[in-house]
C-alpha cells in the first residue's frame, strides 16, 4: 500500500522545479514504460495493477503492486493506466562533429508539450540522433511532452543550450544553419546542405532575430491553398515534419 508520502512524491513530480531538482520523470502507460523498460535508461521504480502484463520486465528494477484507486492518486492523466514509471532523466550533450552527412535539429522556444512530443518521434522516425533546445523550451520530461512522443524519447538525445550562443559556435564553425521563414527559398527547389543544423521557431514569434542573423540557409514552405486563402502558417511540428522529410529524401 502507498503511503501518503510517497503518493505526495510521486504527484510533486508533475512539477519542472521537482523533476530538474530530482533528476527524475514520469512515464506512463503500457507502451511507454515497456519501451523504456527495453531502453538503456534507469528506471528508479514501476508501479502497476495486478491487470498489467510485465513481460518486459527482464532486468533487475524495483517494481510494486498497487490497486487502480492508487493508481488513479498518482497519475497525472485523466484516465489513469496499468501501469506508470519513475524514470532517471539521462545526462545529454552534443558533438558537432557528428554532423558529417547528418542533421540536428534546433528548436527556439517551443511551448506546446504536443509539439514537441510530436518533434521527438518525428527525429526518431527519421534518424535525427540529437535535439537542442532553448533554455525557453518547454521540459522534455513534462509527462504530455513524454506521453506525445510515444517511447521515441528514449532514443533521442535531448541538449538545453542558450541556444544564441550555441548557434552562433555553430556558425563560427562553418556548419550549415538551415531556418524556416514565411519569406524563405523554396524548399522544394533550393539548393540544401548534406548536413547541419536545422533551426524551428517558436510557434507565434518564430525564430529570433540574434539566431536569425546566423542562418546560412533561408527556407520556405510554399504554400499551395486555393486563392491562398485561410493559411497564413503551418503547425510547427508539421512544418518540421515536411523539412525533415525532404532533407531525407534528398539523401536517399
Amino acid at each position: 500500500m502507498l503511503s501518503t508520502s510517497r503518493i505526495k512524491f510521486i504527484r510533486s513530480l508533475q512539477q519542472k522545479k521537482v523533476r530538474k531538482e530530482l533528476g527524475l520523470f514520469i512515464a506512463e502507460g503500457s507502451k511507454l514504460v515497456e519501451e523504456i523498460l527495453l531502453s538503456d535508461l534507469d528506471i528508479e521504480r514501476v508501479y502497476h495493477t495486478s491487470s498489467w502484463v510485465n513481460k518486459f520486465m527482464q532486468k533487475n528494477v524495483n517494481s510494486e503492486q498497487i490497486n487502480p484507486e492508487e493508481m488513479n492518486r498518482i497519475s497525472g492523466l485523466k484516465t489513469s493506466t496499468e501501469v506508470l514509471a519513475i524514470v532517471k532523466r539521462p545526462e545529454s550533450n552534443y558533438n558537432l562533429n557528428n554532423l558529417k552527412n547528418s542533421f540536428f535539429l534546433a528548436l527556439d522556444d517551443i511551448q506546446d508539450p504536443g509539439n514537441f512530443g510530436t518533434i521527438i518521434r518525428l527525429a526518431h522516425w527519421f534518424g535525427i540522433s540529437t535535439i537542442i533546445c532553448s533554455n525557453g523550451t518547454v521540459d522534455a520530461y513534462s509527462p504530455k511532452v513524454v506521453q506525445a512522443t510515444m517511447g521515441a524519447i528514449v532514443n533521442v538525445n535531448i541538449v538545453y543550450v542558450d541556444l544564441v550562443e550555441a548557434v552562433k559556435e555553430i556558425n563560427h564553425q562553418g556548419i550549415p544553419l538551415i531556418g524556416t521563414f514565411l519569406n524563405g527559398k523554396n524548399i522544394y527547389t533550393k539548393q540544401l546542405p548534406s548536413n547541419g543544423v536545422v533551426v524551428m521557431g517558436n510557434e507565434g514569434k518564430g525564430i529570433r532575430p540574434e539566431i536569425e542573423s546566423c542562418i546560412t540557409t533561408r527556407i520556405t514552405i510554399p504554400n499551395f491553398a486555393l486563392n491562398n486563402v485561410g493559411s497564413e502558417s503551418l503547425n510547427v511540428s508539421m512544418a518540421t515534419a515536411i523539412v525533415c522529410s525532404e532533407l531525407k529524401r534528398r539523401s536517399i
